[in-house]
């Protein structure tokens, strides 16, 4: 076989390769997406060294999906709601919100966006869950990633674990997928240390905030799971081929 009918068959197997990758594209009906969530998932000003995961997630989708970042700094399950922001959510008619909470319901118990984990955090997150599939949305729930503080023998002072075993309680007794951020990071903080992981956050003193670095590192852990757990929103990723 000479090398220009070589090349022949290669010119020929790469164009068909790209028309249906191209045909598979058109077919994908396209996606709204809606994250919903605190500080950690929202969207922040270019100039600012902090990032949250749902302004770094929308680069890992094709063009098949618009995302759309409610998450707001400071709300908790019970504010997000109570502020009319939920609703605003199920008006707008998403296909698939990401739900991440924790970090502000773990607040002391006389603040405002307080919740118990065991007991009103649980019946919000079954709230946000019964509501937006009735709204004709799937729902993926996200764990709250640990902040970085660490104990003496270099492992998380893990102050949001009950908020995260509620979330995967509330996930599989509703049968929703279940994104375990609080488990990758935790994984991930230990191997780093203290001085190592000081990087993934917007700076020095912030223990909760991620930097650039560390949001994409989060979002690349969301779109791990997508590829392994959830099938229906894979296909939609840039390198889902």
């Amino acid at each position: 076989m000479n090398s220009k009918f070589r090349l022949s068959i290669y010119v020929l197997l790469m164009t068909g390769i790209i028309l249906i990758s191209s045909a598979f594209s058109e077919e994908l009906p396209v996606k709204k997406i809606i994250f919903v969530g605190d500080s950690t998932v929202q969207t922040y000003k270019e100039e600012e060294a902090t990032r949250g995961w749902g302004q770094i997630l929308p680069e890992f989708f094709g063009p098949k999906v618009q995302c759309v970042n409610t998450a707001v700094g400071g709300r908790s399950t019970k504010t997000f709601m109570s502020e009319g922001r939920w609703k605003k959510v199920l008006d707008a008619k998403p296909d698939i919100i990401f739900i991440q909470f924790g970090h502000n319901d773990s607040h002391a118990k006389d603040k405002p966006e307080s919740t118990d984990a065991a007991t009103d955090y649980k019946k919000y997150l079954e709230q946000y869950v019964s509501e937006g599939k009735a709204a004709g949305a799937e729902i993926i729930l996200v764990t709250p990633m640990h902040r970085r503080h660490f104990s003496a023998d270099g492992r998380m002072k893990d102050i949001l674990a009950p908020y995260a075993e509620t979330m995967r309680a509330v996930a599989k007794a509703t049968n929703t997928p279940l994104i375990d951020l609080h488990s990758k990071s935790r994984d991930l903080l230990e191997k780093l240390g203290e001085n190592g992981s000081e990087d993934l956050f917007c700076s020095a003193t912030d223990r909760t905030h991620f930097s650039k670095k560390g949001a994409t590192v989060m979002a690349e852990f969301i779109v791990d799971a997508i590829r392994k757990d959830i099938p229906d929103l894979k296909p939609y990723l840039k390198d889902s081929k």
